[in-house]
């Protein structure tokens, strides 16, 4: 039984890195909260409950575990060195508008309230369920549908002020 659940946890590295990169925004910072979480259910492995979902219960893992980084570093900036590749036999253009827009959507989910940012993650970029992530964070699925809404409307507003006339014309001036 132990051994299964560590072949899912590997199997779930991925997405868990994911999840933290999309939580901190730094590579660095990603990799370890992984390793923290990983550390951590490893050492709680008795407390997992063999009828639940593993992912959900990592991901809580994980959450709580930047939560907890948040909270003991405060504000810290960090340059990533994976953001400094260089682009060779590509279409330079479509890479830059690419990044570009990935950098304006990142931006405008850093400007998200961390209670929407972490239920949109979930949902959008790791596919949960609404019941799977009311789970994973031990909150109502209809807290989770309204946070997830509001998430999405404030995001669509948000990338809308960086792509308005307004806007791309404020510093051409």
């Amino acid at each position: 039984m132990t051994q299964d659940l560590r072949a899912q946890m590997i199997a779930l590295l991925p997405r868990l890195r994911s999840f933290a990169r999309g939580l901190s925004g730094q590579h660095a910072l990603a990799d370890d909260l992984v390793q923290i979480t990983v550390e951590k259910a490893l050492r709680h492995l008795d407390s997992f409950d063999p009828g639940s979902r593993l992912d959900s219960w990592l991901f809580r893992i994980l959450r709580n575990s930047f939560i907890d980084h948040v909270r003991a570093r405060r504000e810290t900036t960090s340059l990533d060195a994976d953001d400094a590749l260089p682009l060779i036999g590509t279409d330079g253009r479509e890479v830059t508008e690419t990044r570009l827009h990935l950098a304006d959507v990142r931006r405008a989910m850093d400007r998200l309230p961390e209670d929407q940012r972490i239920v949109l993650m979930l949902v959008c970029v790791e596919g949960l369920r609404y019941r799977e992530v009311a789970e994973a964070l031990d909150l109502p699925q209809g807290t989770v549908m309204s946070r997830l809404s509001r998430a999405r409307l404030a995001l669509a507003q948000l990338l809308q002020d960086v792509d308005s006339p307004a806007s791309s014309s404020a510093g051409t001036a």
